[in-house]
């Protein structure tokens, strides 16, 4: 779910949620083991950084941001359910946003999680 900032209509405070807590549950239950794991609000959602390095995030737009080498993109993108990451207007590579029906089953989660995650380790520790 999209975060709405807080609004006081008719004397109610109406908050949501800045990300789908269920979906960042289940990613730190996958991540949970890794060594040098940190949880760090980003880009309107939860990221999950390996050594400093960005892995994954739960998206504040639905779905689950995925770290992969560039070269990687151009083939990834040819998946069901994946989008390029689009910043500033721009695509950017090495980035790939994975919907929510995309990440549905335990299999598919772990499936991008684990790419992202051993992308994250394959960079120097910050």
């Amino acid at each position: 779910m999209a975060r709405i900032p807080p609004e006081s209509r008719h004397g109610v405070t109406v908050v949501s949620m800045a990300y789908d807590e269920d979906l960042a549950h289940r990613v730190r239950e996958l991540v949970a083991g890794e060594r040098g794991v940190a949880e760090k609000r980003m880009f309107g959602g939860l990221a999950f950084l390996i050594g400093g390095n960005m892995s994954v995030c739960v998206s504040g737009h639905g779905g689950l941001m995925v770290r992969v080498p560039r070269d990687d993109t151009e083939k990834l993108l040819a998946r069901e359910h994946v989008e390029p990451m689009i910043m500033a207007g721009r695509e950017t590579r090495g980035w790939l946003l994975v919907s929510v029906e995309g990440v549905k089953t335990k299999r598919q989660l772990q499936s991008w999680v684990g790419r992202g995650v051993d992308y994250a380790r394959s960079l120097p520790p910050k």
